[in-house]
């Protein structure tokens, strides 16, 4: 997840309008943001499991059960919603997706992925002290 996070950040040029011309670049770029996004999903799914937070229903039921845990605060729950969110239409309307609203959520929002890795270090690491 981290790799991709970074990746993006790299490829990310300076202006809308630039975004828009790099043609098979941007599309990497929008698949790695999807890597990374389900990647932070795909941890979300090992960490209900791990706790035994119950079966939940699809992704949006993962994290409810983190949040009802109190393994994720509210804001990082929101901004996993509209990860969530991008990622679909990354994934299921490609050919209609609006280049400027990706390429500023991609500039103001990546950060949101570090934020969560940051979260499940903490988790991790307060998990293993209690061992």
């Amino acid at each position: 997840m981290e790799e991709s996070a970074r990746i993006v950040q790299e490829h990310l040029p300076l202006s809308t309008e630039e975004f828009r011309r790099l043609g098979i670049v941007k599309d990497g770029i929008y698949k790695r943001a999807e890597y990374a996004i389900e990647t932070a999903f795909d941890m979300c799914a090992i960490i209900n499991s791990d706790l035994m937070l119950g079966v939940p229903e699809g992704d949006q039921g993962i994290v409810e059960n983190l949040f009802e845990a109190g393994i994720l605060t509210g804001e990082m729950t929101a901004k996993l919603r509209m990860m969530r969110g991008f990622r679909n239409i990354i994934v299921y309307q490609y050919g209609k997706i609006d280049h400027a609203l990706a390429f500023r959520i991609l500039t103001d929002d990546l950060d949101d992925l570090y934020e969560f890795m940051g979260e499940v270090e903490k988790l991790l690491d307060d998990r293993s002290t209690l061992s």
